[in-house]
């Protein structure tokens, strides 16, 4: 279940690069062409993924849901979810949209029936957060043998920290634990991408963020910066559609805008090595020990006629840590007024 490195059909999590999910989710809004058109969306973007969500809704929710603000008109949450559901005869073509667009393609079952029909198409399953403590659906999943990604919005660190014993406990899969926060949007003030470093250190488990936040820079390479693997968000083709993730949701030059930010993040944290570059030209800045005036050969060296000088386009001279040895030492040969000191110069 725990390894540094997870490694699937199509890539690896956690090598340093970030796994990068453009969450299309159910922006499709019952169109496939529509699907489609978000698959080369997420492609051009420089996304790893996009995902999709399977779901039926007579398996989701009870039928008599009532409704939420994010909802439009009078319809139930059911019936809404109901309008969207992706056709299980969908799969395959997205997935072949996908291969052609070089963009793997991945979508969250909500249910054991839909994990089933995506398994031949998907190197690795996500679970929404919503599902994380259903032990008997992360089992069933558990069991195709693929890797996992799990959310863990709208769950207490307890709970948390029972899925992942749970998951232990039937030798799961390679997983991957995502920090989210279940608020659409989320405020950037409630992120606390720290909680990714928390995940981590607690559960030994490579983690990451699933972002509801509406900004595509800050979130994102905040989660890159303190050691996240995977980066989620949403995005639509436009803000303006009609349905309940389309408002929040990255539009396309956004979330090119993030993978961009994402893998500069990637860039600017480098490697770690401490190391002088060509381009530093440290010498001409750094201190070293130059001659105030003309030395002449036989004369002592002082405080009066040496100092720790930055050298400029000089030859430097020794550096500042030998400033008390070159104190009292006699002069080799002449030294002009300015010329970096070397051991060569001094008897």
């Amino acid at each position: 279940m725990r390894s540094d490195t997870i490694s699937f059909d199509g890539g690896t999590i956690g090598d340093g690069e970030t796994f990068i999910i453009a969450e299309a989710g159910s922006n499709h809004n019952g169109d496939l062409e529509t699907a489609k058109k978000l698959v080369d969306a997420a492609a051009e973007a420089g996304a790893d993924a996009v995902k999709f969500q399977t779901f039926r809704a007579e398996r989701h929710f009870v039928e008599d849901s009532g409704t939420i603000p994010q909802m439009e008109g009078d319809k139930s949450i059911y019936e809404t979810l109901a309008e969207v559901e992706m056709p299980y005869e969908w799969i395959p073509e997205l997935h072949e949209r996908a291969v052609e667009q070089d963009i793997l393609f991945m979508s969250t079952p909500s249910d054991e029936q839909s994990a089933h029909e995506l398994d031949p198409y998907v190197p690795m399953f996500k679970i929404e957060s919503f599902n994380l403590s259903n032990y008997p659906f992360l089992e069933s999943v558990a069991e195709i043998g693929k890797p996992m990604i799990l959310s863990a919005g709208a769950h207490t660190y307890e709970e948390i920290e029972e899925a992942v014993e749970f998951l232990d406990s039937i030798d799961g899969p390679p997983t991957v634990l995502l920090h989210c926060v279940s608020a659409y949007p989320t405020d950037l003030s409630d992120i606390n991408v720290r909680a990714i470093e928390r995940i981590q250190s607690d559960f030994g488990l490579l983690s990451g963020l699933s972002d509801h936040t509406t900004d595509p820079v800050t979130a994102p390479s905040a989660a890159v910066a303190v050691g996240g693997s995977v980066v989620e968000k949403h995005f639509t083709l436009d803000n303006d559609m009609p349905g309940p993730d389309h408002d929040y949701a990255l539009e396309p030059d956004e979330l090119s805008e993030m993978v961009t930010a994402i893998r500069r993040t990637e860039m600017a944290l480098g490697d770690g090595e401490i190391r002088v570059l060509e381009e530093e030209q440290g010498d001409i800045v750094r201190r070293h020990v130059h001659a105030t005036v003309t030395i002449e050969a036989g004369e002592q060296l002082t405080e009066d006629n040496v100092a720790l000088l930055s050298s400029g386009m000089k030859d430097p001279g020794l550096e500042p840590k030998h400033y008390e040895e070159v104190i009292g030492r006699t002069a080799a040969r002449d030294i002009d007024k300015d010329d970096g000191i070397t051991w060569d110069d001094l008897e």
